[in-house]
């Protein structure tokens, strides 16, 4: 019977800042799961209703503000019930705000890791992108029982089957500006109480609790400098069969949530090299 076969894992030279050594990410991808199950197990650890606050947290959210801005304010919902125009609209919001929060610190909680073993860096933040699709899935189910409660119709939409094709630019825009802030916050302290007030103010310039229509179409374009406009549209559209305002919002979006992506990285890398003298 032969031994079993070692995998062997070559470190070669940088070759200068625009080196990703995205080989790296893919001979690490079991690391990556291994951290990913267990943030999502850290984030739920002695809670008493466990992974239920995933379905739990956006359910309040929606509550809330459908009473403030569907109830109150009677913002217009594109002929939608309003709760389930805003929760389609929440579910990759939350899960944005949620990947952010937890990656902004990720080099620095798991600073004891990255002076004991080596392994590519940018495998911590990362990680919380996949711990967060747990959630973001989970938090879906409520959207399908809104859906059958409201319209039935709306359940055995034809855009559900694209669905997926939306979830990426989230997750590449996530890991984005993951990649940006835990590097900064790595260097910069700061950085990391000025996150709840960026994703604050960042609510706001995404369409989340007000339909595209509402501005005037002056303005729009602005819009389109937000990636995450192009995503909670692109769910909606999926989701609901919403029709899209512009289809050049959702393509913007995912074009700049790939800029986001790489000049992430190249950023993260230029860090990386510090990152002994920095943690």
């Amino acid at each position: 019977m032969s031994a079993p076969q070692k995998r062997e894992i070559v470190r070669r030279p940088r070759r200068g800042w625009l080196d990703l050594a995205l080989g790296e990410l893919w001979a690490y991808r079991d690391l990556l799961a291994t951290l990913a199950w267990r943030n999502l197990t850290v984030r739920y650890k002695q809670s008493l209703l466990g992974i239920a606050w995933a379905i739990i947290k956006p359910v309040i959210q929606m509550v809330v503000f459908s009473v403030v801005f569907g109830r109150l304010a009677n913002l217009p919902s594109d002929g939608y019930p309003y709760p389930i125009f805003l929760y389609a609209g929440l579910l990759p919001w939350t899960y944005f705000t949620t990947t952010i929060t937890s990656a902004s610190g990720s080099l620095l909680s798991g600073s004891n890791m990255i002076h004991k073993v080596y392994f590519p860096r940018m495998i911590l933040p990362f990680s919380y992108l996949f711990t967060s699709l747990i959630d973001l899935l989970l938090a879906m189910l409520v959207l399908f029982g809104m859906m059958g409660w409201y319209r039935a119709d709306m359940v055995f939409s034809w855009t559900i089957l694209l669905f997926p094709l939306f979830l990426i630019p989230a997750v590449v825009f996530a890991g984005g500006v993951s990649l940006w802030l835990s590097a900064a916050a790595a260097r910069y302290r700061d950085v990391l109480h000025l996150v709840p007030y960026l994703l604050q103010l960042g609510m706001f310039i995404t369409p989340v609790v007000y339909a595209v229509n509402l501005l005037p179409e002056r303005f729009r374009w602005m819009l389109q400098l937000n990636p995450m406009t192009g995503v909670v549209e692109g769910f909606r559209w999926s989701l609901l069969g919403k029709p899209v305002d512009g289809w050049g919002v959702i393509f913007a979006g995912f074009g700049l949530a790939f800029v986001f992506l790489v000049s992430g990285m190249i950023y993260f890398r230029r860090v990386e090299r510090t990152l002994a003298d920095v943690l």
